[in-house]
């Protein structure tokens, strides 16, 4: 987050004071999403302006009646294409949906931020589907991240269009997914923070499935404050302030196992100066083997729950528009064709104990933390041989995916300095303990860039 990019606290502040209205913030993120010069076209798929204005229109009557829904009523977001939203045709960032029927309703995490009073601004970009952690689209186009534009870095997937929203001021909160770090991994190549909450708090419904199992719905934001306030809506729990937890005496973990494993030279080195800082300030840091992670790529080896359940949800939709996919996305999702019955509920069974071991390891540290990725934002041009896109898929997929199979809740918060490549910072810890991850985070956050 930089001056330029105000938090949620600071938008609601100055909207209740009367410095500016709904209607000036949507305005002005409207407006950078059509300069030619900018992201925009490529970061959304569809702009709702004339519907933004109007909500605009009437959180700022609403706020003038003292009727306000919350604090935040007013406030600009962005909805990955993933999600329904009544009215529009739910595309998923493909081709193949284009003829399917508009929305009859609002997915419930969708109408949570509408009762919560955020006006919804428009549809973002995405990988295919959400099968990939890179963020590239052959359909509408890629957003460049925000390192080095004029180079072209990948934004990072799925959820391509809501970081590159958020970090560009086209929106100040945006709605992600993670199956296997899609909120996490854009966080972390565009330098924002990306929250993927324990699965159950957040239903569901009215989302295009990648996998069942592993699909959870979460925020992207400037901060570890604002990921909370959007984690509380999406949820349906209270909007509460967040408290901070003194970074002195967290106990944290670093496993050892997989995740240190063949980073980037400036990953490991941002990674290894936040240690030292988070030492510095009297966190108690412990390395530790995890053996658990050994089972995650044991349990995926056929393609995992993503391939599986994304054949299932696909296979009528591949046989007679499978010419309109991405390659690189149909490939995968056919993969789980070849998974049997018993192959199925093996990896069930192998994840449930996997669960269950984990968070017994995790149980004596305050958290996890580790890189989000192991790459740096590769870039795109770079990724037009299949090998080299498979290779730097992986690499940023693998240490997010960890957090998803135990069925954990994390955050990547930026690591790196002004002027360099940004890098990610994950905490993470056993399902349920959300709120606990974010106060940890909070802490973390206000020093580990320092």
């Amino acid at each position: 987050m930089t001056a330029s990019n105000p938090t949620l606290a600071a938008l609601a502040d100055d909207l209740a004071a009367g410095r500016i209205t709904s209607r000036k913030l949507v305005e002005d993120c409207l407006a950078r999403i059509a300069d030619p010069a900018g992201e925009g076209q490529r970061a959304f798929i569809h702009v709702d302006k004339e519907a933004a204005l109007a909500a605009a229109d009437g959180m700022d009557a609403l706020r003038k009646a003292n009727a306000a829904p919350s604090p935040f009523a007013g406030i600009p977001v962005s909805v990955k294409d993933l999600f329904d939203i009544k009215g529009q045709v739910t595309r998923a960032g493909s081709r193949a949906l284009e003829d399917s029927a508009p929305a009859d309703a609002d997915a419930p995490v969708v109408a949570r931020l509408r009762r919560a009073g955020f006006v919804v601004i428009g549809r973002t970009n995405m990988t295919e589907f959400a099968y990939s952690g890179i963020g590239i689209n052959p359909h509408y186009g890629t957003p460049k991240s925000a390192w080095k534009r004029d180079i072209g870095h990948v934004p990072g997937g799925s959820s391509s269009g809501a970081a590159v929203s958020v970090v560009d001021r086209m929106a100040y909160g945006a709605l992600g997914t993670d199956t296997g770090g899609s909120c996490r991994i854009p966080a972390a190549f565009n330098g924002i923070v990306g929250y993927k909450p324990t699965q159950a708090r957040v239903p569901l419904d009215g989302g295009v499935p990648l996998s069942t199992t592993l699909d959870s719905f979460g925020p992207l934001a400037n901060t570890v404050a604002c990921c909370a306030v959007l984690d509380s809506v999406l949820a349906d729990e209270p909007i509460r302030p967040l408290a901070r937890r003194p970074v002195k005496g967290l106990r944290l973990a670093v496993p050892t196992t997989v995740v240190l494993d063949e980073l980037d030279a400036e990953v490991a080195e941002t990674f290894e100066r936040a240690l030292d800082t988070l030492a510095r300030q009297g966190a108690l840091i412990e390395r530790i083997a995890f053996p658990e992670f050994l089972d995650v790529g044991i349990i995926g080896m056929k393609g995992g729950f993503a391939a599986a359940e994304s054949y299932a949800w696909h296979r009528f939709l591949l046989a007679s528009k499978g010419d309109v996919y991405d390659p690189r996305v149909s490939v995968r999702i056919a993969r789980g064709e070849a998974i049997t019955v018993p192959d199925y509920i093996e990896m069930l069974n192998g994840r449930r104990s996997l669960v269950t071991r984990a968070a017994a390891r995790i149980a004596p540290y305050d958290a996890l933390v580790m890189p989000t990725t192991a790459n740096a934002a590769p870039v795109i041009a770079d990724l037009a041989d299949d090998q080299v896109f498979a290779r730097e898929n992986i690499r940023s997929l693998r240490n997010c995916t960890f957090i998803n199979m135990i069925d954990g809740c994390a955050i990547s918060l930026p690591a790196h300095r002004h002027g360099e490549v940004p890098v990610g910072l994950m905490l993470a810890q056993s399902g349920g303990n959300d709120r606990k991850l974010l106060e940890i985070a909070a802490g973390v956050e206000g020093v580990v860039r320092g």
